[in-house]
Order: structure tokens, then sequence, then C-alpha cells
């Protein structure tokens, strides 16, 4: 068929510009820097391990500098990687179920989960609340169609010094401004020593786990450290469907690290770390919990496939499924990632009171996914299955990052400061053309690439709802920063601290979608799911170039920080503080008219005591509370499409609703953080570990609608002021008991450890909530009932004085059966879906240590 041209590009933004001349000098003098500094090669200062404990102290670089953990006037939490190890952690997800105040949103995967710290959580894109950093450089950037983890995969928790969880606003001395907090995994520095190891373990669903990490000092100015960690485990979940694996959620991936220590004069050093990451798994799948069997239109007037879901239900209650038996309808799911990251850290003592150091960093992520995201196999029109291109995967992602810090002291040492700026970029590999997605909603799908699908369809055929779909959206980001901070000694005892940081943030996204109307043949019709539809659209607008929108958003703004510190001997610290937070502003181009949504602001007061204690009984106590006042809150609107002939006004129906952010909330969230730790004659250990949360919506706003497009009616929101927020337990708390053994020294050292951890109810999703109120379901499964889990572990190191370890571990031990989110597809399909925890796992490690 011959078409007329289509017409040009639909814009909407002046795209990226420059900005002022304060941050063209910026650029100027962080590339400069980075040419000059990080060629220079400087040799290692083996200092004491960041997170290890060093004479009694826990040694960490929540300020950007080593100092005593008991020092800090921030909450936080410490993990040694013997404890990441103990618990079986194999991925920064897993951190939460030990941490409290952080919580995870696995909705769609471990390796795509969100973190939240205080209530302060991610939805959808937005940007992370919780900063995750490597080697004091932030996780790459990865962004889809669907949330991704920022830093939460696996393959990072091997050969650590430590894991750092800091709670509470970090904005003022990292990179990227973070509300909720921040978490360092902070990787084993090379050492002048020949040293390493060699592991192996098995443990039930046929897990089998491989680690090897050798150190070699090369010269007396170069030291080198690589480690290898391949992990492979079946999954738990069992696919009753006949469709696709047998197993989901299953574990399988490598991950590689090289370290470079080198030196040229003793005060110049260089510190390069290579990684290398790659993850192949069946990913998860919602497991059916109920359907609403009410006649007629279900809530929202969306229940399309109800009756499909109900028969579910009807067939795994035939069978009598198990708990962890599922139904998946994808015939070959999967999840597959790939990330290598170059960080470059030289560090330059300029003086006794002046060092200089500069971070750079250059990483590649890309993800490709497949599998239908809720869960429903009921009937032979799954709700949504999304898939990559045929050549291309959904997120192909560079991000390159460069932080010039100057750190120093004055005034015979009663002014600690430090100053730099921050340089972001990250744009798709390829381009527009660099990532796409197909997605097939209400269609059974053939060959979705080909667009042979079947329909489906209402009114005899006259609304046809199915439909196969192009996406390339793709995101570029800028960030920018410059800071300083310092603390003053006004006396012996008390302690001023300032902070300011300010931040630019560009994000921009060329988003081009397509829909097509399919059939078993082929493509019926094109046209554009969003922008204007050209005349006498044809095959060409799935080519891409022809249904493009552009949107950029621009957001600044200034953080900080004021503390005193009160410090009445070398064992007590009092703080107080008030700090100003942070979230840039962002874009969902399908959210439409209100693709982009405003910057986020956050208030917190602080007040803590830490303390440390010695004699029979020695150890730490620390205690903080907090208020936080959230304002212009990023939250997730909820707004089922429109029917014709049902919805009132509907005239321009789209294929699905929106699951989209608008600015609508304001919050208040205060609570109390506590942690202890006590050694009784030096062979019983008991760690404690507490925090209470009341977070509540305070204030909102009404979101935008087109009732021509949306049913607006039945929008689900943070709608009612006193409701709860996403992912915020109100108690939650952990403890760890570890006893050794009183053996002979040529024996080993044996130590016998278990945890146990609680967290409380939460709520994840209005729309459920809302269902349940109404009394459509018979429970509310947007609220995550209590979790508690207990883990054992039995350690014993050096078997009878020979380099050996070995270790045997079990993880929930009482084999609680839990679900860590719920669904939200009562208003879309009818039904709803919960997504399960692991169940108890557990296994044996042996360990050949080298020159240790």
């Amino acid at each position: 068929m011959q078409s007329k041209a289509c017409p040009p590009i639909q814009k909407v933004g002046k795209g990226f510009e420059e900005g002022n001349e304060m941050r063209k000098n910026l650029v100027k003098l962080a590339a400069l820097s980075a040419t000059a500094m990080s060629a220079v090669m400087a040799v290692p200062a083996y200092a004491a391990a960041e997170g290890a404990e060093s004479d009694g102290a826990i040694v960490v670089t929540a300020r950007r500098f080593e100092e005593n953990a008991q020092d800090v006037p921030i909450s936080m939490t410490v993990f040694s990687q013997e404890e990441i190890t103990s618990r079986n952690i194999s991925n920064s997800a897993e951190l939460a179920a030990y941490t409290p105040s952080l919580t995870v949103n696995s909705r769609f995967g471990p390796e795509k989960a969100s973190f939240s710290i205080r209530g302060f959580s991610q939805e959808l894109n937005t940007l992370p609340t919780v900063g995750v950093y490597f080697a004091d450089v932030i996780a790459p950037r990865l962004s889809s169609n669907i949330t991704s983890g920022n830093g939460a995969g696996v393959g990072n928790m091997f050969d650590l010094q430590s894991v750092q969880v800091l709670k509470g606003p970090q904005g003022t001395l990292f990179g990227r401004n973070t509300t909720g907090g921040a978490i360092l995994l902070v990787p084993q520095r090379p050492t002048g020593e020949v040293e390493g190891y060699v592991e192996g373990t098995y443990g039930n669903y046929n897990q089998a786990r491989a680690q090897a990490v050798l150190n070699i000092p090369v010269n007396d100015s170069i030291s080198v450290r690589g480690g290898l960690d391949w992990n492979k485990r079946n999954g738990y979940l069992k696919n009753q469907s006949g469709i696709g694996p047998k197993d989901m959620a299953d574990l399988q991936y490598i991950s590689a690290r090289l370290s470079i220590l080198a030196q040229i004069t003793p005060t110049l050093e260089n510190y390069t770390i290579g990684t290398f990451i790659k993850s192949d798994n069946n990913n998860s799948v919602g497991r059916v919990a109920f359907c609403n069997r009410t006649p007629g239109v279900g809530p929202g007037g969306r229940a399309l496939i109800r009756q499909d879901i109900c028969n579910q239900i009807d067939r795994q209650n035939a069978r009598g499924d198990g708990f962890f038996d599922v139904e998946n309808s994808h015939p070959d799911p999967f999840v597959r990632s790939r990330t290598w990251q170059v960080i470059n850290t030289t560090t330059w003592e300029a003086s006794d009171n002046l060092t200089i150091k500069n971070i750079f960093s250059y990483a590649e992520a890309k993800e490709a996914y497949a599998y239908n995201i809720v869960g429903d196999n009921g009937g032979p029109f799954p709700f949504v299955e999304v898939n990559p291109g045929p050549n291309t995967p959904q997120g192909n992602q560079y991000t390159w990052t460069e932080e010039l810090q100057f750190q120093g002291t004055a005034f015979n040492d009663r002014l600690t400061w430090q100053a730099g700026g921050y340089l972001e970029r990250s744009k798709p590999i390829g381009g527009n053309g660099g990532q796409e997605q197909y997605t097939g909603i209400f269609a059974d799908c053939s060959d979705i690439h080909q667009f042979q699908c079947s329909p489906l369809s209402l009114f005899g055929g006259a609304f046809v709802v199915g439909s196969a779909n192009i996406a390339r959206n793709v995101y570029s980001y800028r960030s920018e920063g410059l800071y300083a901070q310092g603390t003053y000694k006004l006396t012996d005892q008390f302690s001023l601290t300032g902070g300011f940081r300010y931040t630019w943030d560009w994000q921009d996204v060329n988003a081009d979608n397509v829909r097509i109307t399919p059939s078993p043949a082929g493509a019926v019709s094109f046209s554009c799911t969003r922008a204007v539809t050209p005349a006498a659209p044809d095959a060409r607008l799935a080519l891409g170039g022809f249904c493009t929108r552009t949107f950029v958003q621009k957001s600044s703004a200034p953080t900080w920080l004021i503390g005193l510190d009160f410090e009445p001997n070398d064992d007590v610290l009092i703080f107080a503080k008030y700090s100003r937070g942070y979230r840039g502003g962002g874009i969902n181009e399908s959210n439409i008219g209100v693709e982009t949504w405003q910057p986020e602001k956050l208030d917190t007061y602080e007040l803590g005591l830490k303390m440390e204690f010695r004699g029979t009984v020695s150890g730490r106590f620390g205690i903080t509370g907090f208020w936080n006042e959230f304002s212009n809150q990023q939250a997730t609107v909820v707004i089922p499409a429109c029917i014709p002939t049902v919805t009132p006004g509907c005239t321009m129906p789209p294929s699905v609703g929106i699951n989209g952010i608008q600015n609508v909330g304001k919050s208040r969230i205060r609570g109390v953080e506590a942690d202890a730790s006590f050694t009784f004659f030096d062979s019983l250990r008991l760690d404690l570990g507490y925090a209470f949360l009341d977070a509540k919506v305070t204030g909102t706003n009404t979101p935008i609608c087109d009732s021509r497009t949306y049913d607006c009616a039945n929008a689900t929101f943070l709608s009612n002021v006193g409701s709860l927020l996403p992912y915020t337990p109100k108690h939650s708390f952990t403890a760890t008991v570890s006893y050794t053994l009183p053996l002979d020294e040529s024996l080993g050292e044996v130590r016998i450890g278990a945890t146990f951890s609680h967290t409380a109810d939460q709520f994840v999703s209005p729309a459920n909530k809302a269902a349940f109120d109404a009394g459509v379901i018979p429970f509310d499964s947007g609220i995550v009932p209590a979790i508690d889990l207990l883990n054992l572990n039995l350690n014993w190191d050096s078997v009878g004085g020979s380099p050996v370890d070995i270790a045997l571990f079990m993880t929930n031990v009482t084999n609680n059966k839990y679900y860590v989110a719920g669904g939200t597809s009562l208003t879309t399909i009818g039904g709803d879906f919960l997504f399960l925890g692991q169940p108890r796992m557990f296994g044996a490690r042996v360990r050949f240590n080298i020159g240790q």
C-alpha cells in the first residue's frame, strides 16, 4: 500500500543544555584530573580493612574516609564477609532480611529488586532512594521498561571487606542524592602477602558454588588480586503448566574481579578494579491467590479475563498444589544480564594536611528478559508477556562517573574538611535502536516478532482488546554536583559539622511505541501507541522513527547537613543533626498527559547515642531517633483503561491502563533504630538490631487523568490521609548469637551461630487494600504478612591445624512459607498473584586457604 510521508517526530522539551559557567568549569576540571591522575601508578598503603575489626574498632568509610564506626554520627549496620557467607547471601537484595529499616521490593525478581530504607521506596522507574556503591562508585544505571535493580543483583557478594548500610539521607557526600540511605560494598584490597582461597559449596536444590581468590605481590611496588565466583541452583518454584521450564526462581551466574595496587612514590597510590558479572536464569512468576467471582464487570471495570483466572485457581485446587507450585504461560522465560565495570582511584597525599583523590569509572550494563509479568495461565490470552527484540535487549546502557575529592585538616587538626565535584553520564548503547521490547497484551502469540497472535476481543468482536506492541524507550542521564563538608572541634568534647551540596540532574527519554493489531497470520494494522499516527500507516511504523515522542526532565536542588556531636569521653558519642534530602524528577512516557514528575524533598531530624563498654562483658550500643517530613512525594498511581459503552466519556481507549508516577503525596516518617553487640568471656557474642517505623500519609493531591482514555473514577493511589506508606514495616528485629567452643588451638576454631529475624507486616499496594475493604477479595494481598526467619551455621576453621575450613549452613530453618510482594492486577484482570520468598536452604562449604 502506498502511504503518505510520515510527519516529523513529535518533541516535548528543549533537550540537554550545557548549563552555566560553573558547571562548564567543573567538566573541564574533572576531565583534566581524570587524564592526569588516572595514568599514575602508586603503592598500596596496607591499612586496616574497611568494615573489619582492628583492635576492637569497626573501620568504616561512611564519610568517605576511614574511621571507627562508633565515631560516626550515622545510624548504620555493618556486615563482615564472614557474616555475609554464614547467612548464605548471594545478592544485595538478601541483606534486607538481616538489616532493620532496610526492606526490598522483589516484585520483578531479585535481580530487579529495589531497596527501601526508613520507608523511602523506589516505585516503578523513579530514581533509586537507596544508592548501592561498589568501591566508592555508584552502581551503573540500567533503564528498561520494568524497574531495574540498580546494584541489587548477584555477583558482588564475595571477597569483601565489608558491607555498610547507611540509614538516612546521604546526599551531601555521595554522588547521587539518596533520600533513604546508601549501601556500600567495600571489596578486599590487594595486600603485600601471597594469600587467597579456593572454596566449594553444595546445597539442596542442587546448589553448586565455587569461589577462588588469589593475591600476589608482583614486586615491592605492585600487588594484584583476582577472584572468581560461580553459583548455580535449581528453582524452588515448580511449574505445573507444562509450558516452559519445570522450575523457576533459579540461580545461575558467574562473576570475575581483578584488582591492582601499585606505587610510584610513597605518597601516590593508584587502585584499579575491573569486574565482570553475567547472569542467566528462568526468573520468577507469581502464584495465583484469588479471583473476583462476582458476575459482570469487575473492580475498576477491567476484569476482562476474570473467569480464566478463576479457572486457574480451580485447576490449582483440584491438583492439590503445594505452596511453591505455580503456572507459567511463557514458552521460554528468562532474565539475562551482563555488566562489566572499570574503577580507577588515584590518591595523592600532597602534604600532611591535604589529600587529593580522583575516582573514575566506566561501566556497561545489558539485560534481556522474557516472561509473564503476572503469572496468569488461566486461558488463551495471557495478560502481559514481555520479550526482547529479535536482536536487541530491553536494556543496554553505558555509564561513566568522575569524582574529584579534596580532603584535609586545618587549625591544628581541629577542622577536618573535604570538598569535591561529581560528574555522571549515562546513555543507551547503540542509540535509539539499541534496545527494544515486544509485548503481547491479551494475546496468544506463536511468534510475537512476526505479530502472529490471536487477540482477545469483546462484544462479539466489535472491540479488539488484544495487541502486540513494540517499545523502543531509551533513557539518557546527566548528573553533576559540587559539595563541601567539614567538622570543627569547638572544644575537646563538642564538634560542629556542616555540609552543603548542589546537584543538577537531567533525564531524557526518546520513546517510540507502536501498537499492532495482530492475527494468527500476522499484522492486520499498525498505529502509534501514544504519538499521533501518520496518515495511511503501514508496516514501516514497526521499523521505528515514526511514533517518537521525546521528553526532558531537568531538576536541581541544594542539600545540606548541620550536626552537633558531644563526646563526654572516648567511649560515648551523642549527636543531633538536621539534613535536607532530594530525589530528582523523572519521566514515564506511557503516562499520557503527565509524562514527567517533579523532584521530591525531605527534611530529616535525628538524635542519636553510641557507646562502647569493656570488662567481663564488652561491646557496643547505639540508638537513633528520627523524624522525616516528606513533600512532593513521587507515588504510584494506578488508573484502569476505559472501555467504550461501559466507562462514561470513553472515546480513546488504550490497550492497558496507567501504572505510573505522579507527585500526589506528603508524608511523615518517624522512628527509632537501635543496635547492640555484647561479648561474654571472649567466647559468646550476641548482636541485636531493631527498628520501629511510623510512616503515614499527611497530605494528598488528586492525580491528573483524562476520562476520554482512562477510568478516572477507579484510580488508586495514596489517597487517604493517615494511610500507610509502602514497604514500611512497623517493627523489624534481628538477633544473632555465636559461640566459640573451648577447644585446644591445635584442633582449630569451632563456632556455632544462629540468626533470627522478624519483619512485621507491611503495606505494598493501595489497589489491593481498596478491594479488600470493599469485600471484593478474601484477604488483603496489599499487606505482606509478618516474616520470621531462623538461620543456623556451624564453622570449623583451621581443621586440626590445617589450612582447611569447613562450614554447614541452613537458612529459613522452620521452612516458613511467606511471600515478599503482592501483585496489582485486580483492576486489570480481576485476579491477583503473590511472589514467594525462599524455602529452607541448606548446604556445606569447604575452603582451602592459601598463605594464611
